[in-house]
This record gives C-alpha cells, structure tokens and sequence, in this order.
C-alpha cells in the first residue's frame, strides 16, 4: 500500500498545529480557533458530530458544532460530572466507546441534541497548566473503531486548544479591564460637568449620573458620554 496518502494527510495535520499555535501567539478570537478546530476533527477523524465544551464555572457550555444548533448554542449546559462529558471534565480522562455509547453508566441524554442517539462516542479533556478547561467531542451513527492515530490526533488537540482558550479568556479580562477604566475617567468627567453646571458636589453628581442610568435604562457610561457630548455642542455653539 502507497504511503502518500498518509504523508499528505501528516503534513495537513503539521500545517493545522502550526496554524493553531500562530494563532495562540497572536490570540486570535477563541470562537475563530474553535470554528477551524471543528473542521480539522471532522476532516481527520470520520464522524457524523463533533461538539467543543468550554468550562465555565461549575459547567460545561456548549461553544462550538459541526451540526447547526443555533438554539442551543452558547446556551446549553451540562453540570461538571454528569454525563460523558461532565465526567471527563471532572476526572480529566477521555472517554471512548465504539457502541452503543448511550448504554454506558456515565451516559445522559440531552433532548437537545439528537447526536446523543449515536453509536460511537469519543470524548477528550482540553486542558492547560494541567486543569481541564473544555472536551471535545466526536460522535458516529454507526459503530466505529477509533485508531490510535484519531486518538492521538484529538489528544494532542487538547492540549494546543487549552492554551487557545486560556489565551482569549485572558484577552477578554484585559479587554473588560480596559473598558471598566474607560467608563470611569467618562463618569469623573461627567461628573465634573455637573458639578461647575449644577453647583453641586461630587457625592450628588454621581447619584445624579447614577440615577439617570436606572430610569433610562442604560449604563453609567453612557449616560456620562451624553452629557460630555451635550457639554461638547454647548461650547461650540
């Protein structure tokens, strides 16, 4: 038997790793990684599924499927240890079973998604800094052996994707950090409008901003940035 179908597909494989860690270095948006992660499982490995859960506190969100699920979608949750998927996230071991995987003991059907009425089912930890921050799924209709190759394959996945993730939560935090310091400087400034316009002081300033915030419904920034702009067309009026 030829080999070059293999070399092709190791060199595919070696081109989607290096993909993958350029884009951790370059911390690409975590939806991106997933998205390209689901189509590289499901051009290796034969499945008819193939679903991304990410940790989330005590659960296990759905974030990414090679099916369309758009109602559950980001929604879905399965609490850690229940399930296949919660137990690998909770004991950090995959789980694989080449039939009839909804006869296992750890097995919980979940209405939602039809998948779960399939034969084979290989679940695998994503993990970082040796903590499990997701599972991947991969799923087959019918029974099917997964290789040691697959395994490894979907292994090794693991571990380039926990460091993806822990990378794009970081960037969010950074982001989210960024923004809580852009809404302060916003309300101090405001707050200073108020204070040379009403002759009020600072304390009644911020209850003002703050108030106007629960009645119109919207965030103290925003309430900040209307009156820094109608201070701004006041002056060059």
């Amino acid at each position: 038997m030829s080999t070059a179908p293999r070399n092709i597909e190791s060199s595919s494989a070696l081109n989607f790793f290096h993909t993958v860690t350029t884009k951790i270095a370059a911390a690409d948006p975590l939806h991106d990684v997933l998205d390209e992660t689901i189509e590289f499982v499901s051009e290796f490995v034969p499945c008819d599924s193939c679903f991304i859960f990410l940790k989330e506190g005590e659960d296990m969100v759905l974030r990414a499927s090679k099916n369309s699920h758009p109602g559950v979608l980001n929604i879905l949750r399965i609490p850690m240890g229940q399930g296949i998927t919660g137990w690998v996230a909770e004991k950090s071991e995959p789980v694989i079973l080449s039939e009839r995987a909804f006869e296992d003991a750890r097995f919980r059907f979940i209405d939602e998604l039809p998948e779960d009425r399939y034969e084979a089912f290989l679940s695998m930890p994503i993990v970082s800094r040796g903590r499990v921050v997701g599972v991947v799924n991969v799923q087959n209709r019918d029974a099917y052996e997964f290789t040691p190759r697959e395994i490894k394959i979907i292994s090794t996945l693991g571990h380039l994707m926990g460091a993806a993730i822990e990378m794009a939560r970081l960037g969010e935090q950074v982001n989210q950090l960024s923004d809580k310091l852009e809404a302060r400087k916003l309300v101090e400034r405001a707050k200073g409008v108020l204070q040379r316009d009403l002759g009020i002081n600072e304390e009644e300033s911020y209850v003002m901003i703050q108030k106007q915030a629960r009645q119109r419904r919207k965030s103290m920034k925003e309430i900040s940035h209307a009156i820094l702009l109608s201070d701004d067309l006041r002056k060059t009026s």
